[in-house]
């Protein structure tokens, strides 16, 4: 066991008696100096707060139903954990974005093992997408599901990056349109070029594919623009297979949709043509924590996902290190005053930058900037 040292002097110490509330009193043997000495659990009561919150563990199940735990781990909610800077180039990353309430929305990146980043806002536009993407060194290829903003964020951010559409993704628009069983023979025939693309493993497959859907547009042009008459108004008789028509055709004339076979980006190795890792690996796990913790407030449920994402990072600090660099409530409520005096000259942000810091605290915007 490691002798007690003075607070001042670092001299040795000896039991000096107790104080009126009963703890022990130490004393330097040096210069005489009269102290008391606490162990400080905290570090040890925030990896208690950790594991309950990623586990499926409920607080009904514990002693008291839980109002011990609730009341130490109450000072662990003010805890804000943030996203390393990631400087090493990775061959893929993974992107997507999950929504925690009707206006507020994580975006997060990963690739094949960790969690990379992550970025609080109000929508997926393409400033919070930059917000993100700026923080992680460019990769070969990117994957998504085509959501808002990305594209052009991405052009700004990781320019050479090349995009990789989630083939997935692709074929639920063309199903979302056609359902399961469409009823007319045009979108029983797009529906199932949607499904072969799911199929495509060679750059063959990938132009025979290509043809196929050309012939398709050719084959039912006229039948496309056939159109009727609506309360006056003309329309398109068949508008939803328009729209199905036009992802297909829009994400071909993008050149997103086999990345993958690209022979100098895949001469390491086969990439991935969908985004399975972020949506089973990290968003579905996302949602089963907050499913198996329902009843929290929404920032409490923000909070919960930035810890099973930092958690989930390549290098997650030890407790005693969090709680020493992650910065709380009050650290960012003085970081917004000091920004917002400083830049009182300045426009304010958008519409859909980021969720604003008094909308969950009575303050101001949230900021994303720490190093």
């Amino acid at each position: 066991m490691s002798t007690l040292r003075c607070p001042l002097c670092g001299g040795d110490t000896k039991r000096f008696g107790k104080t009126s509330a009963g703890a022990q009193r130490w004393q330097c043997k040096l210069c005489k100096a009269t102290f008391t000495h606490s162990i400080n659990n905290d570090a040890k009561l925030l990896r208690e707060f950790l594991n309950w919150l990623l586990s499926r563990r409920r607080q009904t199940d514990m002693p008291g139903y839980g109002r011990t735990f609730r009341r130490k781990a109450q000072r662990f909610w003010e805890l804000w954990p943030l996203p390393p800077l990631i400087d090493e180039i990775h061959r893929v990353v993974y992107v997507d974005g999950i929504y925690i309430a009707k206006d507020v929305v994580v975006l997060i990146a990963c690739n094949d093992e960790h969690v990379l980043g992550w970025y609080l806002a109000r929508s997926e536009n393409t400033r919070a997408w930059k917000a993100l993407l700026s923080r992680i060194a460019p990769p070969d290829m990117v994957v998504s599901d085509g959501g808002q903003g990305l594209g052009g964020a991405i052009q700004e951010v990781w320019q050479g990056t090349a995009v990789q559409r989630c083939t997935f993704h692709a074929f639920c628009q063309v199903k979302r349109h056609t359902t399961l069983h469409p009823n007319l023979e045009a979108g029983k025939e797009l529906l199932q070029l949607a499904r072969r693309l799911l199929k495509v493993k060679t750059v063959d497959e990938a132009r025979v594919w290509v043809v196929d859907l050309s012939g398709w547009n050719t084959k039912w042009q006229r039948f496309l623009n056939e159109y009727s008459i609506i309360e006056g108004r003309r329309v398109y008789t068949h508008e939803r297979l328009r729209k199905a028509r036009r992802g297909l055709n829009g994400l071909m004339n993008q050149g997103t949709l086999f990345t993958y076979l690209d022979p100098i980006l895949s001469k390491d190795g086969p990439l991935p043509a969908t985004n399975n890792r972020i949506e089973g690996g990290i968003n579905a796990q996302l949602r089963h924590m907050l499913q198996d913790h329902r009843g929290l407030s929404t920032l409490k449920r923000i909070k919960a996902v930035f810890w099973w994402c930092y958690m989930h990072t390549e290098c997650p600090g030890s407790p005693a290190d969090i709680l020493k660099t992650m910065p709380r409530d009050k650290d960012i409520d003085d970081l917004y005053h000091r920004s917002s005096q400083a830049q009182a000259q300045k426009d304010e942000p958008g519409w859909g930058d980021a969720v604003l810091w008094h909308e969950l605290h009575q303050a101001g915007p949230y900021r994303m900037d720490w190093d």
